[in-house]
């Protein structure tokens, strides 16, 4: 009983957020900038939601437990943020999953050295999880600018069902919420990935170039800065060039070697900008 309530709160938890996303940017009806992308009912990726009650393990059960007790992982940078000096000029929060702390984490802690960069990624986080912690670990933290990279754990599922629209309306939320504080915004593609190594049964390429695709079109639309990795990144298939990534999804010291050059242009020109209200 008491698994078959978590894995229940996990699915509506993640439809909750995202219908919280789209009441916050105002959203309701037909919302144009969403392009070809059509909605469709939302079906569960992670195995384990979908698993009989009987069947989940006492270590799945704590592990669900573990992630209900504190879904955004709030308590994750709480301290850091605590511990943060005043904003300085030209503060920028990288704001994302996985990727974004590898990043951090591949350098030994060091995250572009001399800069007043901040690094907020969570590893595994989708878009709801990063709307609910947007006030502590972006707007509290005074920043110039926020640059988003998120999008590729709501194709892989891994906090319940997702649709694009779903996703699509996360993004206008974190977007609404940094612009109505005067945070400029760096939206981020999603970078190519052709498989999963946790969800070997899924091919995302597409997904991620429709989102991608959506993203590009809703920051020129709405004072976003776009940062395209996708392009220096992506090979024939969909997936990312040989020798960029370790697993199909995280990029190898190689691949952020890329990046680098590209945040920091993108950074620079969104730094000239006045902030979008």
């Amino acid at each position: 009983m008491c698994s078959a309530l978590f894995a229940t709160a996990l699915l509506s938890f993640g439809g909750l957020a995202s219908g919280q996303a789209a009441a916050a940017s105002g959203g309701t009806g037909t919302r144009p900038e969403q392009g070809q992308i059509a909605s469709a009912v939302p079906q569960a990726v992670d195995p384990l939601l979908v698993k009989p009650v009987s069947e989940l393990t006492p270590e799945q059960i704590e592990g669900m437990q573990k992630k209900l007790a504190d879904w955004p992982n709030l308590h994750q940078f709480r301290e850091d943020n605590d511990r943060l000096p005043p904003a300085e000029p030209g503060r920028v929060v990288f704001f994302g999953d996985s990727i974004t702390i590898a990043w951090k984490e591949r350098d030994g802690n060091s995250f572009f050295p001399g800069k007043p960069y901040i690094n907020r990624g969570i590893s595994g986080q989708t878009t709801p999880q990063m709307v609910v912690r947007f006030q502590q670990d972006v707007v509290a933290l005074k920043p110039a600018a926020v640059v988003i990279l998120a999008g590729i754990n709501d194709l892989a599922g891994n906090t319940g069902p997702m649709t694009l629209p779903m996703t699509e309306d996360n993004f206008r939320s974190m977007v609404a919420i940094a612009q109505a504080n005067g945070i400029r915004v760096i939206l981020s593609s999603v970078l190519p990935a052709n498989h999963m190594a946790w969800r070997n049964n899924l091919n995302p390429a597409q997904q991620v170039r429709d989102l991608n695709a959506w993203l590009q079109k809703y920051a020129a639309a709405h004072g976003c800065t776009w940062l395209d990795y996708y392009s220096a990144l992506v090979d024939g298939e969909g997936g990312m060039k040989p020798g960029l990534s370790k697993d199909g999804v995280h990029p190898t010291p190689a691949g952020y070697a890329i990046m680098a050059p590209l945040a920091e242009a993108a950074i620079e020109r969104t730094l000239r900008t006045s902030p979008a209200r």
